[in-house]
Parts: C-alpha cells; structure tokens; sequence
C-alpha cells in the first residue's frame, strides 16, 4: 500500500515539474494565445498540485498509521 502510495506521490510531482515547466516556455514565447495556453497550463499545475499535497499527507497518514502512532 505505501509503495503504491510513493508511486502516485512520485508521479504527481513529476506532474507538477513538467506542466510548469510546459507553462512557462510556452509564457515566454509571447503573443495573446501563448498567455492563454499558458495561464490554462497555470491552472492545471495548481490543481495537479494540489493533488501532490494531498497523496503526500495520505503517504504520511499510512505511514504513521504502520508505524503504530
């Protein structure tokens, strides 16, 4: 259960790096449909974020729970 836990903790924050990092190469080449696509990529990033902090603290909970605390 907690390596599978790690795994999607794992791939949300690669998630995370990955479409801010898509966000703003695509921010800095410019132009009004850039700073769209880039302000939905924005959008996306805080959501998958939000996701990654979420698996983090089930990672912590699962954790301290096998530990016995």
């Amino acid at each position: 259960m907690l390596m599978a836990i790690n795994i999607i903790i794992a791939i949300a924050v690669i998630s995370v790096v990955l479409v801010l990092i898509y966000g703003v190469i695509t921010m800095a080449k410019g132009g009004a449909e850039a700073k769209a696509k880039s302000n939905i990529l924005m959008r996306w990033r805080v959501g998958i974020q939000a996701f990654a902090i979420l698996a983090i603290l089930v990672g912590f909970y699962f954790k301290n729970k096998m530990r016995g605390g």
